[in-house]
């Protein structure tokens, strides 16, 4: 049977508010599995993830992610990063620039793995594009995670992720709730990110069927990389085409631009912010009545259960194969129930791309 996340919101409340207070004190942590794994579509089971206390060695991990251009992937930096210190493990991390360098993150990997990574993580640029070399990496006996994004090779040796299908519908329902069949239409303009991830694509799909059959009118779908320029100039094109619009709702990139704009045009009170995904700026923009609502992946604690998965199947320890964090949606009214340090880096963090 599978388990709605719905049913986990008020444990996921409650648990973030406990058990992420600290560094050292991230768990137990509530969490979905997936069985059998690597079919979002598969039943899943809760649990309380608890990773392991040290490393039997200090073991060198590689980690790639597809860019440090926003919060939320300095969030992922900050979870590989202090897992593997916690841990006691060696890590590189390497970062290729954006969602247009596909070729760049397979040569970053292939260096990394030539330069004696014992266990490689990635956060792919492509949900197909990296299929060849997780099959070259695995050919080595060297053990794959799949973090954030999704990778559609069954040859993977686990997946630390949520469904992102599952996170554009979470935001896709909320508005669905609030502007019912039978309602005055309203009209949203859709930002997913770039075209071709595998977690844009999810996330498409997963916000465009939760709207069906209520009173939203979708005007515009734009693709485009998570960078705050690109994602900037597609607001603003999108405003000048639909000066009529009620909801500007996406990336947390396309959110987050999309403030300063409105209040520039004089549009904040007439066009309301949702995003489909949480960072910093999107927190802001909570607290200060700036967007309705954002769901929350955990992204700290994705990527530090990537790192202890990693060890796991380095040291030849039970691991769960397929897992991710309840998801569970944040607004301005449940707010002050929701602890950052299990979504966000602290203020002040920077990149981190070597640990010894």
């Amino acid at each position: 049977m599978k388990i709605t996340l719905s049913l986990f919101s008020g444990l996921a409340l409650c648990a973030l508010a406990s058990s992420t207070a600290g560094a050292k004190d991230w768990y137990p942590y509530p969490v979905q599995v997936w069985d059998p794994p690597f079919n979002m579509n598969s039943p899943r089971k809760d649990m309380d993830y608890e990773p392991l206390a040290k490393a039997s060695r200090p073991w060198e991990i590689c980690v790639s992610f597809p860019h440090m251009k926003d919060a939320y992937w300095l969030g992922v930096d900050y979870g590989v990063t202090e897992e593997a210190k916690d841990l006691g493990v060696k890590m590189q991390v390497v970062e290729a620039g954006g969602y247009t360098e596909l070729s760049k993150q397979i040569s970053q990997i292939e260096d990394c793995v030539a330069a004696g990574a014992q266990a490689v993580i990635i956060g792919a640029i492509s949900y197909d594009g990296l299929n060849n070399l997780v099959s070259e990496i695995r050919a080595k006996n060297i053990p794959v995670i799949d973090v954030i994004n999704g990778i559609s090779s069954p040859k993977l040796s686990a997946k630390s992720l949520v469904s992102f299908g599952e996170m554009g519908a979470k935001t896709g329902e909320y508005l669905a709730r609030l502007h019912p069949a039978g309602s005055a239409p309203v009209k949203v303009a859709w930002f997913p990110g770039p075209a071709g991830a595998g977690w844009v694509e999810a996330g498409n799909t997963g916000f465009t069927n939760a709207i069906k059959g209520s009173a939203i009118e979708l005007v515009e779908t734009k693709y485009g990389d998570t960078g705050k320029e690109a994602q900037s100039k597609l607001v603003e094109d999108t405003l000048e085409a639909h000066p009529d619009l009620a909801y500007i709702v996406g990336t947390a990139v396309t959110a987050e631009a999309a403030i300063p704009i409105l209040r520039s045009r004089g549009l904040t009170d007439k066009i309301k912010v949702a995003s489909y995904y949480f960072t910093p700026g999107v927190d802001r923009g909570l607290h200060r009545g700036q967007i309705v609502a954002a769901p929350t992946d955990s992204t700290v604690i994705q990527a530090r259960i990537a790192v202890d998965q990693a060890v796991r199947i380095l040291e030849g320890k039970p691991y769960q194969k397929h897992v991710g964090p309840a998801l569970y949606v944040v607004t301005p009214e449940n707010l002050s129930d929701f602890d950052p340090s299990s979504t966000l880096a602290p203020n002040g963090f920077t990149p981190v791309f070597r640990v010894d």
